[in-house]
């Protein structure tokens, strides 16, 4: 550290991890968080052990839902001379709360982090900054609960150009309450506020000009310059989630690799300290400890389905026959989803949970003749679970065929298939196989019905595919909004005999028109579609569109001479077994 600095600066950090930033607002929903490999641990440690290294104290702005995930790292941060502040339950935005759910949140991350740390939570952070006067209500209520200091304020552009007190360090007062206001640092360029304060703007904006801009607020400013920066922006092997543009994902992942490197240039410069100490505050600790203080129940981070005994009880009598749990395969095709096995593992754990107590299920993870890493990660995964069995096509054959073996590979009477990128919540498995009942062969998810949803899928391909739906309805039978959904719910003995002609996804709506051409019942089930979080897609998209006017030209002809083809057949031998739980 320089020793002719006198100027004492305040450092902020974040503590979430890297699927909770504001990029990914409105694609990763809470509900979702769970699915999510966790990395903010490791991260936290990391920015713990460089601070260490430097002798400097931060205020770690930390989500409620982290301290209830994972309160020992609160712990760690706290043992370590870190003060912990509030950033919110979630990761919410101010303008989508009232002021009643806001002061709702504001005590559930309180009591969240006081459990988790001991010590009393004096600051707050919003998730996403202030840029006008008219959000400042919420600074109203912070003073009316207590809180000493918030750090949300944004001055950016012209904003506040009527108070420009407000781009430093000042105390708000409401109602002769008073709270002290740490904005976020700016440099002035003839009138207008730059961003400078860290994270994102010390990966995206040129280093030698930015250096020299907070070289001149240390030289003439006497408030301090208010820097923050993100856990997960030291972690730059972070799975990359690609339902964004291109922008939000320089904004994410530009120079991560570069942060640390960064960072440690100012905290040698600069002498730093958090908001607290600044203030001349303690936190005090508290009577209540993580042992014996109330925590919230782990369950309201998830989602809960309500299973319906009566439902759940009617479909073991209607699908099977005889007495105790229902038995049922869901078989994941994969190919090259390396990235993705951590989000499929802690969703496929969620999803046993859930429906444990009504099913007796059974996984088979079909390996597609990947060339990635996509066979050791399922292996290392599942391959030491009972009941879970990861087969392997020697070669790449299509999302269609590998699910057709996977079900001609189960011993169950209901199979159900589901992507490997869970873009449909296969928690919804609970209301599909209940449908599944005397006279229903095939339960297919359907987003494009009445009562279906599309999330963030782009609207070429939303376009494409509802088209091609339009055009199924006018060759088959049977009416359906969706033909193309990997999501279903199979009667094994109806479709285990079946031969396609197309392995890939063409197959998967070839597979639907040959039930329907051979007189079988298919049911929709209208539930939402999401975009694909991790990884890419494998489908060619022109080729797809040629290949479904081929496939819908040999629907015809088939329907108009009424026959089914059996000349497709794929052995089954192919497949090869991997590895294998009890089963």
């Amino acid at each position: 550290m320089s020793k002719d600095r006198k100027s004492t600066h305040i450092l902020t950090v974040a503590l979430e991890d890297y699927f909770h930033g504001g990029t990914f607002n409105n694609v990763v929903q809470w509900k979702q968080w769970y699915r999510f490999e966790k990395r903010f641990e490791k991260n936290t440690l990391k920015t713990l052990d460089l601070l260490d290294r430097f002798g400097i104290k931060a205020t770690f702005f930390v989500l409620g839902w982290v301290a209830d995930e994972d309160p020992g790292i609160i712990k760690e941060v706290v043992r370590r001379g870190h003060e912990i502040a509030s950033r919110g339950y979630y990761h919410r935005r101010i303008r989508g709360m009232t002021p009643v759910e806001f002061r709702e949140d504001l005590s559930r991350s309180k009591d969240a982090l006081e459990a988790a740390g001991g010590k009393e939570i004096l600051g707050y952070r919003a998730a996403h900054r202030w840029y006008n006067r008219t959000d400042l209500w919420a600074l109203d209520i912070l003073a009316e609960e207590g809180y000493a200091y918030d750090s949300s304020i944004f001055p950016f552009g012209r904003s506040f150009h009527d108070e420009p007190w407000r781009r430093f360090a000042h105390q708000h007062v409401y109602e002769g309450k008073k709270i002290w206001e740490f904005p976020f640092s700016t440099y002035s360029l003839f009138g207008f506020l730059l961003p400078i304060a860290g994270g994102n703007y010390f990966r995206q904006l040129p280093e030698p000009i930015l250096r020299r801009m907070v070289a001149q607020w240390d030289r003439k400013c006497d408030a301090p310059f208010v820097m923050y920066f993100n856990v997960w922006e030291l972690d730059p092997d972070q799975p990359r989630i690609n339902a964004v543009s291109t922008f939000s994902k320089i904004r994410q992942y530009r120079k991560l690799d570069h942060m640390e490197a960064i960072l440690e240039e100012y905290l040698h410069e600069y002498r730093f300290t958090g908001i607290a100490d600044y203030l001349g505050l303690k936190g005090e600790p508290l009577a209540k400890t993580l042992q014996d203080a109330q925590i919230f129940d782990p369950s309201c981070s998830k989602i809960n389905y309500k299973k319906g005994q009566g439902v759940v009880l009617g479909a073991r009598r209607d699908i099977q026959s005889g007495e105790g749990t229902p038995k049922v395969t869901v078989v994941v095709p994969c190919f090259n989803e390396d990235l993705v096995i951590p989000y499929l593992a802690n969703t496929m754990q969620s999803v046993r949970e859930s429906l444990r107590e009504y099913y007796d299920l059974r996984f088979i993870f079909m390996d597609d003749g990947s060339t990635d890493k996509t066979l050791k990660s399922l292996r290392a995964t599942f391959g030491d679970i009972d009941n879970h069995t990861i087969l392997q096509n020697p070669r790449n054959i299509g999302v269609a065929a590998t699910m057709l073996r996977g079900i001609r590979h189960s011993d169950t009477e209901i199979i159900c298939s589901i992507d490997c990128d869970c873009s449909y919540d296969p928690h919804e498995l609970i209301n599909m196989i209940p449908m599944l009942v005397d006279g229903v062969d095939l339960v297919t998810a359907s987003p494009y019905h009445p009562e279906g949803k599309v999330l963030n899928v782009p609207g070429w391909r939303l376009a494409l595919s509802k088209i091609s739906s339009f055009l199924y309805r006018r060759v088959l039978r049977q009416k359906l909004y969706t033909y193309t959904s990997c999501f279903r719910v199979y009667r094994r003995s109806a479709v285990a005999d079946l031969r396609l002609r197309y392995g890939g996804f063409l197959g998967v709506a070839e597979l639907i028109g040959q039930m329907d051409l051979r007189g079988g019942k298919i049911i929709e089930y209208p539930t939402t579609l999401a975009v694909r979080m991790l990884g890419r897609s494998k489908m060619k998209v022109l080729r797809t569109i040629l290949g479904h006017l081929r496939l819908m030209g040999r629907l015809l002809w088939m329907r108009l001479v009424h026959t089914v083809p059996e000349k497709y057949a794929v052995p089954a031998e192919q497949t090869q077994k991997v590895e294998t739980g009890s089963h």
